[in-house]
């Protein structure tokens, strides 16, 4: 490289950094305005002295009865401890348990079989595994009907919940009186935080801690629908019976990587009304939710995650598009950012490390660069102040479900996820071309954990 292209090389570097700072502005501004949005609704729940959700108890009828759906692909390692712990948590009258299988997983049937009873009954999907979670979640539908018409009793609501999951003593009471009142229940999700690796099962916390404290109460205020996290939901038998209608009668999506997400807003669409809930426990301060590990290396996060923003970002624009009002589509475009996120912060990473590469061997040939912009300076300085309240804001989230230590580890916690979101969409995007040149979709798992106190 010649001397003289030093100072294009210089405004190349200024120009893509000018285009990921505005970048960053903007969803900076776009989560300002959430920040602003919770704040208001949270003072309008202080001024009224109360805060709806937790205070809306309606009464259950004494003969409703869940049907839990678990869809269970190698899962042997896991199962029977939270099966166990649901049989001691939950009223066996309230409840009936469905696990999905595979006939080529042999360790799950089994596993399953030992602790199967007239509350736990096994489904065996008549095709091989892996398929997707849509798939077997539809198996096990199909065999919640049958029982429903040999038993001569229909359930009241269908609860999704995953092979690792801890049960709650207080959920499916929570669900049976508020679903008097709303068509679908989400409770917040808590990831556990290993100890031993927490930089990356932390980050879980630390954006769960925000999503289910911040933005889902921002969803339910402004009217938008609400998306299901797969654990922790609800839906009311009937509105079940609606989506099984429009799907030639199957529910879930077979051909979605994250059915979950998507019933959640096709729910709203048709009109049902859901709620987000976060009540406390009878006994403390911590909501009624869905505790379980997260993948807990960086190689399982990026997997999982690319599975979530090949779903959402990617996949739900030709899936679920851009219906509804302004705060729908709003909510729908914050839904789908993960990948521009990731391309700023690649971009602004990139140029970084030119723009200090080009610094240093400047000043050690002594050769002059073109000043900074001051645009780029003023956007830079604004930048850093968002950066400084986002991990302020991020702080209190944390401290307030993990503690002050906790709070303190996810501002570092921070640049983790950002690799972490980095790596996933970009695997994300190789494996939705890959789509589009006709390579089906398959149910990418990572391995689960169950908590050690709670089997």
């Amino acid at each position: 490289m010649t001397v003289s292209m030093w100072p294009f090389m210089a405004t190349a570097i200024s120009e893509l950094a000018l285009f990921a700072a505005v970048g960053f502005l903007i969803i900076a501004v776009d989560d300002l305005i959430v920040d602003v949005i919770f704040a208001f609704h949270r003072l309008k729940q202080l001024v009224k002295g109360r805060l709806a959700p937790d205070r809306h108890k309606p009464v259950a009828a004494q003969d409703d009865v869940l049907a839990v759906f678990i869809p269970a692909w190698q899962e042997a390692a896991v199962i029977t401890k939270m099966l166990n712990h649901a049989a001691r948590a939950w009223d066996a009258s309230h409840h009936q348990i469905f696990v999905g299988c595979y006939p080529n997983d042999t360790e799950t049937i089994a596993a399953v079989k030992s602790i199967a009873s007239n509350v736990v009954h096994i489904v065996v999907n008549p095709h091989p595994g892996p398929t997707t979670k849509g798939d077997c979640l539809n198996q096990v539908w199909q065999a919640m009907c049958a029982q429903e018409k040999e038993d001569g009793r229909v359930f009241s609501a269908v609860v999704l919940h995953d092979a690792e999951d801890m049960a709650h003593p207080e959920e499916l009471h929570l669900y049976r009186r508020l679903l008097k009142n709303h068509a679908a229940v989400q409770i917040p999700v808590l990831p556990i935080i290993d100890r031993k690796n927490h930089w990356v099962s932390g980050h879980y916390a630390d954006e769960f801690a925000e999503a289910h404290a911040r933005d889902m109460v921002v969803r339910q205020a402004i009217g938008a629908s609400l998306p299901f996290a797969g654990v922790g939901c609800a839906i009311r038998r009937d509105a079940m019976a609606r989506l099984a209608e429009t799907r030639g009668g199957l529910p879930f999506d077979a051909a979605s990587l994250t059915e979950d997400y998507e019933m959640g807003l096709r729910l709203g669409d048709m009109g049902f009304q859901t709620a987000f809930v976060r009540q406390r426990e009878e006994w403390g301060y911590i909501p009624i939710g869905v505790h379980a590990h997260f993948p807990n290396s960086v190689e399982t996060a990026i997997r999982q995650k690319t599975r979530w923003t090949l779903g959402i970002a990617l996949l739900g624009w030709q899936r679920l598009g851009w219906r509804g009002g302004l705060a729908e589509f709003w909510m729908r475009c914050r839904d789908r950012r993960a990948v521009m996120s990731a391309l700023l912060i690649a971009i602004a990473t990139f140029s970084l490390v030119f723009a200090l590469a080009l610094i240093g061997i400047a000043h050690l040939l002594d050769v002059a660069l073109p000043p900074l912009s001051s645009t780029l300076g003023t956007l830079f300085l604004i930048n850093l102040g968002f950066v400084l309240w986002r991990a302020a804001v991020r702080f209190v989230t944390v401290n307030r479900h993990y503690g002050r230590r906790q709070a303190f580890l996810s501002l570092p916690r921070m640049a983790v996820a950002s690799f972490i979101a980095v790596a996933a969409s970009f695997r994300a995007v190789k494996l939705y071309l890959a789509y589009l040149n006709g390579q089906p979709l398959a149910w990418d798992k990572t391995e689960h954990v169950f908590p050690a106190h709670g089997g």
